[in-house]
């Protein structure tokens, strides 16, 4: 099986393709298991499978290193743009993708020398009703709600971007035990899907810094949508304004909630580390 070894932020993806949505009796699930372990597979933070799509330009389905899918990952259709434009999938620089969080439409920015230097996603609208994230409880916003745990109490904010996050706003972000923290709050009993958790702190008017655990990853360098989830909890907490650079481990991504139509959208890179095949029967 042929495949591209692909990061956003540090954020990385073996991406592999497809003629169709449907697996065709591939099982994404357990290939990306075993290609996404670090020490007897490739290694990566998920699985990618895209291809052209029957509706829209492409599609995009994302398999986390536990066999988990998730609706949507921001790193990784920056990725998939850059790929789809590079492998010919596509032939204009707006691109249409298919996803289980519903279509997303990024845009691939060129340089002079025609190369793709980073890569604009409109992410759509932020979900802001409990309900819809989801997370049980009383109808309306969550926007600096105080949760139990057994590791503490949280004061969390719930934003989805077609995946659920859950945003806590700390002073300190290098004494946080994200690997005690994370998991707690990614199984909490509120959230039935579990959910991804961002741990940010407010460097400015205009810029966050931020941690994230990954729902069925743990922690990775960078998460588009989770990037994406901070900037909307920092404004609704009135932390910022609307537009604000994002700092995660692996770099910075800069996030837009535009209220003329109350999309948000995401600017940041997106790289290829290598092309290769592997034998599946082999691992």
């Amino acid at each position: 099986m042929r495949f591209v070894k692909m990061h956003g932020l540090g954020n990385d993806f073996i991406v592999i393709q497809a003629d169709t949505w449907e697996a065709e009796g591939e099982d994404y699930s357990e290939m990306a298991v075993k290609l996404c372990d670090r020490h007897f597979g490739i290694g990566a933070d998920g699985l990618v499978v895209t291809g052209k799509d029957q509706e829209l330009d492409i599609f995009m389905r994302i398999f986390n290193p536990d066999g988990s899918e998730p609706e949507m990952c921001g790193n990784a259709i920056r990725c998939v743009s850059k790929f789809a434009w590079e492998k010919g999938l596509v032939s204009s620089t707006k691109i249409s993708v298919r996803t289980l969080a519903g279509p997303r439409y990024p845009e691939v920015l060129l340089n002079d020398k025609g190369e793709v230097e980073k890569v604009r996603v409109d992410m759509g609208e932020p979900i802001l009703e409990r309900s819809q994230i989801p997370m049980l409880g009383s109808p309306g916003q969550v926007v600096g709600e105080e949760l139990e745990t057994q590791v503490g109490r949280f004061r969390v904010t719930a934003v989805s971007m077609g995946n659920p996050h859950c945003v806590v706003f700390v002073d300190e972000l290098s004494s946080i035990p994200l690997g005690e923290w994370g998991p707690v709050l990614e199984h909490h009993s509120v959230f039935p899907s579990r959910t991804n958790v961002e741990f940010a702190k407010i460097e400015g008017d205009n810029r966050i810094s931020m941690r994230v655990w990954e729902r069925g990853a743990g922690e990775t360098l960078a998460c588009g949508t989770g990037a994406c989830a901070t900037l909307v909890a920092s404004y609704l907490n009135g932390f910022t304004g609307r537009r604000a650079t994002v700092q995660l481990k692996g770099g910075e991504l800069f996030i837009d909630w535009n209220p003329s139509d109350n999309h948000v959208y995401m600017t940041g890179e997106a790289k290829e580390v290598f092309q290769g095949e592997v034998d599946l029967e082999k691992l």
